[in-house]
């Protein structure tokens, strides 16, 4: 969408929404925030600005340069085959406290190719991504009687010559649901593994003792 309306959030998101990503939109940008609920804890994940690819799946190296503080960069590569090839970023905000992170892209490559198949012929465009800043916050709650995430991100991003605000927003859309579609595998095979663990242990000593 263009601007973060109410988009279909609940009110408790609108709250978090209101609380944690408030980015001033300019006229030539486009806005949007997504939402995702994650059936384990991720902030362990998502805060580690030097260790992107631990989820996101395209990318494919990161270097940090100094510590890791507000205003460090990381030079991050992105996995053959893809339109981009690299990006660096800037740590804008991390809150260990409220589990927010910002981020703002500063320079690199960054492509992402859009398809029409309109009358049945594909038609491709590219969209360069230029001056995009976003916003994580990550929330507590119960899944499934068991410790779960409430993941929002937004973002800003100027919109391209040539592109409409439309065609930005859907393909910065589309990239963040990959990230956040991979950050939900990930996290909760690591949540079912830390229960599974013990009790792979429990019957390893049983059958030892036997």
């Amino acid at each position: 969408m263009n601007g973060i309306g109410n988009g279909g959030f609940s009110s408790m998101e609108m709250e978090y929404i209101r609380r944690h990503h408030r980015q001033e939109t300019g006229e030539n940008q486009c806005a949007s925030a997504l939402v995702k609920h994650i059936k384990a804890p991720v902030w362990s994940l998502v805060r580690r600005f030097d260790q992107p690819q631990k989820y996101k799946p395209f990318v494919s190296r990161c270097v940090v340069r100094g510590n890791l503080e507000i205003g460090t960069l990381r030079e991050v590569d992105v996995k053959s085959g893809l339109p981009a090839t690299t990006s660096t970023e800037r740590l804008e905000f991390l809150d260990d406290d409220e589990h927010v992170l910002s981020i703002r892209i500063i320079g690199g490559d960054h492509r992402l190719r859009n398809s029409n198949d309109q009358k049945k012929k594909w038609k491709w465009k590219l969209i360069f991504v230029i001056n995009y800043s976003s916003i994580m916050s990550l929330h507590p709650e119960i899944i499934d009687g068991r410790p779960g995430t409430l993941v929002i991100e937004s973002f800003v991003v100027d919109v391209p010559e040539g592109n409409t605000k439309d065609e930005t927003c859907y393909f910065v859309e589309a990239l963040i649901k990959c990230n956040l579609k991979s950050l939900s595998d990930v996290s909760e095979g690591l949540a079912v593994q830390d229960l599974t663990e013990p009790i792979d242990r429990m019957c390893e000593l049983l059958i030892t003792s036997g």
